[in-house]
């Protein structure tokens, strides 16, 4: 009888030290996101409406490309990515990272592209004058891959080009200044490097050799489990604030959205209607996207890493996908 009373007091001790460090953890949420990149959650972001309705404290902190969220939440200084790039999501899983995708953040196929100075006079049609150039890229994100996709479309071997790893704003800088040949990025950067060179292909003819350009928003598996209210809540407000944009609330909006992406109302509302898209948790949940595409999707692309010899692909990323989140956000 003592041995057991034992056993149980410490049983009963072990969960209240688990409740305890379960509890701490929802005391404050931080959030990855991009900077000039303007999505609708940013207004709730703007007016606190997470914190509200989540009940926590929202802690929101920027980086500028993918694989420093990875890094991030591998080291628990974040609890959830939103809009993280599938190549750098992927690069993780693959490495054995506890990630999972639990949403889709956007579709932006016209909002990822690589520019090149406009004073090189190269188009499509001569895109293998690209071959000793200086490309500006950031590495293992959405924008390196169509980077590839691209330059295999045209025929340019990219091991005689000289391509260095920047993030989006400081090669839309360096492009500026004349220092690069071709840059690559996103969002307000991409806007900007636009002002000085030309996109090769766009639209339809860019979807098709590039895939379907999206970004996830992303969690820890393990933290997201023990705090499956606080992810469901966040996903809930997020799709509300989609709903809302969608269905004629951009008026509204886009002064917060754009002062928390930090640029002006003009910008964020031009870059917002260049192709991005914000679909319906119901959409998200569609075989279109999480009840099928997004596992073939990154199964494939895993497999494409794997050829370039990124990583080392997983016989399947079935468990990095997880819409249990989003279907009880959608039940709410």
């Amino acid at each position: 009888m003592k041995k057991l009373l034992t056993a149980t007091l410490a049983a009963a001790a072990l969960a209240s030290v688990s409740f305890t460090a379960a509890q701490a953890q929802t005391k404050e949420l931080v959030v990855a996101f991009f900077p000039e990149w303007p999505m609708p959650f940013q207004y709730a972001q703007a007016k606190k409406i997470y914190d509200k309705e989540l009940g926590v404290t929202v802690k929101w902190v920027s980086f500028d490309a993918g694989t420093a969220m990875s890094a991030a939440m591998a080291s628990g200084d974040v609890h959830i990515a939103v809009s993280q790039g599938v190549t750098p999501f992927l690069t993780a899983v693959s490495a054995g990272q506890d990630l999972q995708a639990i949403d889709v953040a956007l579709t932006y196929s016209d909002n990822d592209n690589c520019v090149v100075r406009k004073s090189l006079e190269i188009t499509k049609d001569n895109a293998k004058e690209l071959e000793g150039k200086t490309v500006g890229v950031p590495l293992s994100t959405a924008a390196h891959t169509g980077f590839l996709a691209q330059m295999a479309h045209f025929g340019v071997d990219t091991t005689k080009m000289k391509i260095v790893d920047m993030a989006p704003v400081d090669s839309a800088a360096a492009f500026a200044n004349g220092n690069m040949d071709m840059v690559c990025g996103w969002g307000g950067p991409l806007r900007r490097m636009k002002e000085f060179g030309n996109v090769l292909i766009e639209g339809e003819e860019k979807e098709k050799v590039v895939g379907k350009v999206y970004d996830v928003i992303s969690t820890t598996g393990s933290w997201a489990k023990e705090n499956s209210d606080l992810v469901t809540k966040f996903l809930k407000v997020t799709n509300d604030m989609n709903d809302k944009f969608n269905s004629g609330g951009e008026g509204e909006m886009i002064g917060e959205i754009a002062k928390m992406a930090g640029q002006d109302e003009a910008t964020a509302k031009a870059i917002m209607t260049t192709g991005m898209k914000f679909i319906s948790s119901e959409q998200a949940l569609s075989d279109g996207w999480m009840g099928g595409f997004l596992v073939e999707n990154f199964n494939a692309a895993g497999a494409k890493l794997a050829e370039g010899g990124t990583v080392k692909a997983l016989p399947s990323y079935e468990g990095a996908v997880n819409s249990s989140y989003l279907k009880a956000a959608a039940g709410m």
